[in-house]
């Protein structure tokens, strides 16, 4: 997207680099010491030195999304570098973006949101902290960033959720999470491009992350309406703001449906797939027993098969089909009220 930026200079407050510094460390950057330097912060792609005179020096090939999406909005507090639309063109076309939340998630469903913006919608989130609900600190702040987005006037959006049961039944029918992962992103589009009287003007391309190694399974799902649009598929395609905010309304329907699993169950169940999780997987069994992994996992994660073995209980079966001709599930729901899968919402501020 545009020009590579691979260095970044600004004058920070003390109160500024105090805040910087916080964010490095508890975002897991390695703090060295630099000469002259207040601190030095490197992560995978991005290295960060503030000076004692207040000047900070971003570098790396992920200069441009730090900047744009952590030390503009989380430090700054306003957009300097911005979405830069008359510097780059191709911001100004409508299009639509697409991500995902859940798939590496041990409970929850997987939940696709796409989202349409123009010209206009871009502009109006200049400086508004809008970006990859991946770089954003807490729960509270990806919604009230999904909040924003669902209320821009002239974007549109919608998202699919497939729940547990469905995800299970659709991954024994297709043994493979990117076929699954490429018809959920296939199917958020065709509901939303079947909006067209509200996408003015009309798209011309749809924006999605390179989730896959051969970018042919993303293009073989697409449906009617979809083949119709351009399709961009890259690494880091979240620095595009239709797809930051797809991500936002994608990991808020995740938050909220994960919520209602652990209600429904009487476990609190975690993000992720590591020990907090497996303590919570166990705990959900011995309550429940083996069936309810069906309900509130994805059976294919090894964990489940490793827990239900320490306990002596074979694997339940998922049952059902897969997605069908028509582009929707087979067989009966099971996904504690919500159906095989569904739209978790779709609109337009106006």
């Amino acid at each position: 997207m545009g020009a590579t930026l691979n260095h970044y200079t600004v004058e920070l407050t003390e109160e500024q680099a105090r805040e910087l510094e916080r964010w490095c460390r508890e975002h897991g950057f390695e703090m060295r010491e630099v000469p002259h330097a207040r601190f030095g912060a490197f992560g995978e792609d991005v290295s960060v030195v503030c000076y004692r005179s207040g000047k900070a020096v971003v570098q790396g090939r992920g200069t441009r999304d730090f900047v744009q999406f952590v030390l503009e909005p989380e430090i700054l507090k306003e957009a300097r570098l911005g979405y830069e639309l008359e510097l780059e063109p191709e911001l100004k076309l409508a299009r639509v973006g697409i991500d995902e939340s859940g798939k590496g998630d041990l409970f929850g469903p997987l939940c696709v949101a796409a989202v349409y913006v123009n010209e206009s919608v871009v502009r109006s989130w200049q400086g508004s902290g809008i970006r990859d609900s991946k770089r954003v600190g807490s729960d509270a702040a990806v919604r009230e960033l999904a909040r924003q987005v669902r209320s821009t006037p002239g974007c549109v959006w919608e998202v699919v959720v497939i729940g547990n049961a469905a995800y299970n039944r659709c991954w024994r029918a297709m043994g493979n999470v990117n076929r699954l992962l490429a018809w959920g992103h296939a199917r958020a589009l065709e509901n939303l491009l079947a909006r067209g009287d509200r996408l003015n003007p009309f798209p011309v391309r749809v924006i999605s992350d390179q989730f896959a190694a051969d970018p042919r399974v993303v293009a073989r799902a697409l449906m009617e309406r979809g083949r119709t649009l351009e399709l961009v598929q890259r690494h880091r395609a979240e620095s595009d703001p239709a797809v930051a905010a797809a991500s936002l309304l994608a990991r808020e329907a995740f938050l909220d449906r994960l919520a209602r699993l652990s209600q429904r169950w009487g476990v609190r169940l975690p993000r992720g797939a590591g020990a907090e999780a497996r303590e919570a997987l166990r705990q959900l069994v011995q309550k429940h027993g083996a069936g309810v992994c069906v309900e509130v996992t994805k059976l294919h994660f090894r964990t489940v098969s490793e827990v239900l073995s320490e306990l002596r209980l074979p694997m339940p079966d998922p049952g059902g089909a897969g997605p069908g001709r028509s582009g929707g599930f087979g067989g009966e729901g099971g996904d504690g009220g919500w159906g095989l899968f569904g739209r978790a919402g779709g609109g337009r501020a106006d």
